[in-house]
């Protein structure tokens, strides 16, 4: 079964560009630079497209080891520009086949709202397994300016709190922090993400960014079209964990505009396929 920490986070690229179910390095987190989260440079901001996609999620690959022999479903994710902040949503309805004929239905619903200035965060999570709650979290966050720490409170399931380590960075801004490694052609980024997806807290992220690849001219789609974009690999470790190999690894190509062009996300002993199948712009703020 996928591991529980492990929703399919295209936030946490948004990591826009952020839930599959709790899931890019090649080298442990503390092989890469290590700076102070810094605020998302403006020019790559002002460059992110709002917009509405929708993927078509289906089992790439899987080891005869593998429990699992069929994945299929949707995942809707929707980056808006709400003027003090950047807010995503993202939509799961997947199902699971097992090699013993057993299937699981999940349907998962993640709503977050993140301050420009990299600062605050709320989000909302629920989870549904086969009908029935799984996982039901709601909360907020705050991080110190300059790369500070900072403080996650919960008021779902229950109220509590736990602190976020220097360095810390929100899913938004981590995406907006890759592109910008991207367009300063510097390939290695690591950092802490909390992006609130379950209760276990923040999350040590390795990414590698490859070249820039050509702009596509085979679609007629604006927010596809010479767009250029980025092959991004990145690893996700338990926090503070001396573990050599990743919890899962997802791969993207991401575009300048913030648009996930495609994604597989590898769990070691199987792998799940994200194929875009529709896109649509959202109206920018106006603000």
């Amino acid at each position: 079964m996928p591991n529980r920490r492990s929703p399919i986070r295209l936030a946490c690229v948004a990591t826009a560009a952020a839930v599959l179910v709790s899931l890019a390095p090649l080298s442990s987190p503390g092989a890469a630079e290590r700076r102070p989260a810094a605020q998302p440079q403006s020019a790559v901001a002002a460059d992110i497209a709002p917009h509405r996609a929708i993927y078509r999620m289906s089992l790439l690959s899987a080891r005869n080891s593998s429990k699992v022999t069929d994945v299929r479903g949707r995942m809707m994710f929707e980056w808006a520009d709400a003027c003090d902040g950047w807010t995503t949503e993202q939509r799961f309805q997947l199902r699971f086949v097992y090699a013993e004929g057993d299937e699981m239905n999940m349907t998962t619903n993640y709503t977050t709202w993140e301050a420009k200035n990299g600062q605050r965060y709320r989000f909302n999570v629920r989870k549904l397994v086969n009908g029935e709650v799984d996982e039901d979290l709601r909360g907020e966050a705050v991080l110190k300016p300059g790369g500070g720490a900072g403080e996650a409170r919960f008021s779902k399931p229950e109220e509590s709190q736990m602190e976020l380590p220097p360095g810390t960075m929100f899913p938004t801004a981590h995406t907006l922090a890759i592109l910008e490694h991207a367009r300063d052609q510097k390939p290695f980024f690591s950092r802490t993400i909390f992006d609130g997806a379950d209760a276990d807290g923040a999350t040590d992220v390795s990414a590698v960014i490859g070249k820039a690849a050509p702009a596509r001219k085979d679609t007629n789609d604006p927010l596809l079209r010479n767009q250029t974009g980025w092959p991004v690999r990145m690893a996700f470790f338990p926090l503070a964990s001396d573990a050599a190999t990743p919890e899962y690894e997802m791969s993207i190509r991401l575009l300048r505009n913030g648009v996930v062009e495609s994604m597989q996300i590898d769990y070691g002993d199987f792998a799940v396929d994200a194929v875009l199948e529709k896109l649509e712009p959202l109206p920018k703020s106006g603000c």
